[in-house]
């Protein structure tokens, strides 16, 4: 009888365990744009790994400082124990006796992304790699993008409260260390003061306005002198007649196709300054066709945080600017 009471028990814990992933996973860890990579020692100190750390060490453009798009660390198969599974981003890249590229999410923790690249031997391994690489970082870097959304919706600023997005008809997730600079009905500007390290004198804003779509066929090659002609007007410097924001003259902007909401926008990443002064930093711009309303939409981040590296603050912004709902 008693042993049938303890099963009976086992099983109401297992059933209630059951579609339930916090009691099944554990909570993942790990930095933002990080990957743990699971591969031999011979493999990851050779070209396989040589390949690797080339791929995801690119550099993210349109940053002050030079910075990679993903950060690495490797353990050998195993030493892939408890411990190590709990990693949010994990590449499982070796030899195995099929060629097989796969992803799965929370497979032990959660929120979790593996990656799985095999193929029959190591030249194999490489070329499975090269060809899915921008599907890998790609992968990353939404998972990424996923989680810090999640985390900024327990403690998200109600956007309500804010005269131009409910003219503009836009909802963000934006968390709520973010303070109201100007908000006009037309254009808003909000700034999270940085409060750790040596950044603590530096701050992350957020812009949001429209202007009106003149000629589709011309928005990427017009997204400058828009971003300069608000500048000027609504982000002074100390001297609000001779210093005010600008895109850095000295560097080139990168712009991408992108899509926000459903809509076809495209993302410029480069440099601002202050015209006659010292300040500057890196911005991240999207320009959102809405020819519903035949307008552009645009949101824009940028940091200011002089000598501590950027791509995380840069990245906070990415995450919000791609939780936008338009109406």
């Amino acid at each position: 009888m008693k042993k049938i009471c303890i099963l009976f028990t086992i099983g109401l814990f297992l059933s209630s365990c059951v579609g339930n992933d916090k009691f099944i996973l554990r909570k993942s860890i790990g930095k933002i744009n990080k990957v743990m990579v699971v591969a031999k020692a011979s493999d990851w100190n050779g070209d396989i790994g040589k390949e690797i750390r080339n791929s995801f060490g690119e550099l993210m453009v349109g940053l002050p400082q030079p910075e990679s798009l993903l950060k690495v660390s490797q353990v050998a198969p195993n030493g892939f124990g408890n411990m190590m599974k709990v990693a949010r981003n994990i590449l499982v890249i070796g030899v195995s006796d099929e060629e097989k590229y796969f992803v799965r999410k929370n497979v032990y923790a959660q929120p979790q992304t593996i990656i799985y690249v095999y193929a029959k031997d190591k030249e194999g391994v490489i070329k499975m790699f090269k060809k899915h690489k921008k599907e890998i970082i790609k992968t990353v870097i939404q998972s990424d993008i996923n989680m810090t959304q999640n985390l900024f919706k327990k403690n998200k600023l109600d956007d309500t409260q804010f005269k131009t997005l409910q003219n503009l008809g836009v909802s963000l997730t934006i968390h709520n260390k973010f303070k109201t600079v100007d908000d006009t009905g037309g254009f808003l500007w909000l700034r999270h003061h940085l409060t750790s390290g040596i950044a603590k004198t530096g701050s992350n804003n957020i812009l949001v306005y429209s202007v009106p779509l003149e000629d589709e066929t011309q928005v990427s090659d017009s997204i400058i002198a828009v971003r300069n002609r608000i500048g000027k007007k609504y982000i002074p410097g100390s001297n609000p007649e001779t210093m005010y924001m600008i895109t850095e003259e000295a560097y080139t902007p990168f712009t991408f196709d992108a899509v926000i909401d459903g809509k076809k926008a495209y993302e410029t990443r480069g440099k601002w300054e202050v015209k006659n002064d010292f300040m500057a930093g890196p911005f991240l711009n999207y320009t959102i066709l809405d020819k519903q309303r035949n307008r552009l939409l645009i949101f824009e981040g940028f940091t200011y945080a002089p000598s501590v590296s950027k791509r995380a603050f840069l990245f906070e912004l990415e995450a919000i600017a791609k939780s936008m709902k338009i109406q």
